[in-house]
């Protein structure tokens, strides 16, 4: 759709909406719009309390945040006006659709790539338990050795360090890694290939492949990534590092290609129980975790940044999304030179309920740095590196390496989707009074 007749349609929609409200409803739509929003602040309220609580106060916040959306639908249809609210509202989607159509840009600029030749040794480490079994259902190991390479397929039943056969393979002369399995072997392995300089393929055999959604890979079809033996391009992406040791002289660290989590979520993983029984055992340690009762108290310093007392923490290499709903989990960029840094901190119901905001919610704290420090109350705390549950002592140190990893990719991919910025009103009238103008040539005044 044009960007012009975008913006139109958003200030027609927008005003309609509101139309519908006041000749429908008259005086009363101020009412509907309140009533509205306290069922929304109240469901927010009753899902805090039934993540802080337990026993029979935790029943009756599950009551209180599935009885609050009913009860206005209930006062709505009692009043006769549940159409007119739901007419307007899909209005109002609408308007809001069409306006972040409107004020879409080009997007970031696109990492560079360049055109390379197939490798002559390519060495891929295949993980048969990742994604339920993506390797044999997509036929992974027979599709990589037919284009020439060494595969490895590791043994379930058999603990193997993934790092250390990367490293025998380069010492072999492989000149290129790739790994088919999760996030947290992908890291593995994308570490050994920063630390001998040679390119890394991703091969999205995983779960969520949160890294390979964010380098545009086809998540669906993971035998298309090994398309990158033979049609590839190549592109330098940035590394999360970890620092794993008592002292920084130990210069142990450890890789992260998506995150860095620390707090609530990264104790309850550490639980024996958890794998068993994942939700019964979030539910049984949320409580105490969130009123502070157990775990560390931990401190966050992003560059000039501070978070005190955040339940959770997450370091992410580079920022996530925070504008587009539908986007969350991606990144646009993964070459920004900077970490992204996420502090939740909610002490209260009132607290919970204005997360709603979003990133101006005071109970969220978004920034980015180029070294995050993480301090606690504690000699160690749990942390989650990529989906992996370790123990670390503190200080964390959590620091970027812009340009680490050669990353070798098919030339054709599906790409990441595109960010939907967020509504700006004022943008939007302006665009759709002046675009016309600006493409004729004539300024706008």
């Amino acid at each position: 759709m044009d960007r012009r007749w975008a913006a139109r349609l958003a200030l027609a929609a927008g005003t309609a909406a509101l139309l519908v409200l006041l000749v429908f409803a008259g005086l009363r739509s101020v009412a509907l719009v309140g009533v509205g929003l306290a069922g929304l602040a109240v469901t927010a309220a009753g899902v805090w309390w039934v993540l802080a609580r337990a026993g029979v106060a935790r029943a009756l916040a599950l009551i209180l945040a599935i009885g609050a959306p009913v009860a206005v639908v209930v006062f709505y249809a009692v009043a006769g006006v549940l159409w007119v609210v739901l007419v307007s509202l899909a209005l109002w989607t609408l308007a809001v659709s069409a306006g972040r159509t409107a004020l879409a840009d080009p997007g970031p600029a696109r990492t560079p790539e360049r055109r390379v030749a197939p490798p002559g040794r390519p060495f891929i480490i295949m993980n048969p338990r990742s994604g339920d079994g993506k390797v044999a259902r997509f036929h992974l190991v027979d599709r990589a050795r037919a284009l020439g390479a060494e595969v490895v397929v590791l043994d379930p039943a058999r603990p193997q360090d993934v790092a250390e056969l990367a490293r025998r393979a380069v010492d072999d002369g492989a000149d290129l890694l790739g790994v088919a399995g999760g996030d947290g072997t992908q890291a593995l392995v994308a570490g050994v290939a920063v630390e001998f300089g040679v390119p890394f393929v991703v091969i999205c055999a995983g779960t969520r492949n949160h890294f390979a959604m964010d380098l545009g890979l086809d998540r669906e079809d993971p035998s298309t990534c090994l398309q990158a033996l033979t049609d590839g391009v190549e592109r330098r992406v940035d590394l999360g590092f970890m620092a794993v040791g008592a002292s920084p002289a130990e210069g142990r660290e450890r890789v992260f290609v998506n995150n860095a989590s620390f707090g609530a979520y990264a104790t309850v993983v550490q639980s024996p129980a958890y794998r068993g029984d994942k939700a019964r055992t979030t539910l049984q340690m949320l409580p105490d975790l969130l009123t502070h009762h157990s775990g560390p108290r931990l401190e966050v310093h992003a560059d000039s940044v501070a978070i005190d007392g955040p339940q959770a923490v997450l370091v992410s290499n580079n920022p996530y999304r925070m504008g587009d709903p539908a986007g969350l989990g991606y990144r646009d960029r993964l070459d920004s030179g900077v970490l992204g840094v996420l502090g939740v901190k909610v002490d209260n119901a009132v607290q919970a309920a204005s997360m709603l905001r979003g990133r101006r919610g005071p109970g969220l704290t978004s920034a980015t740095a180029r070294e995050v420090v993480i301090d606690a109350d504690a000699p160690s705390i749990p942390a989650g590196v990529d989906g992996e549950a370790l123990t670390v002592p503190v200080p964390v140190r959590c620091r970027i390496e812009p340009g680490a990893l050669r990353v070798r990719l098919p030339s054709r991919r599906p790409g990441v989707p595109r960010a939907a910025p967020p509504m700006n009103w004022r943008r939007v009238r302006r665009q759709a009074l002046t675009v016309g103008r600006a493409a004729a040539g004539r300024a706008p005044g």
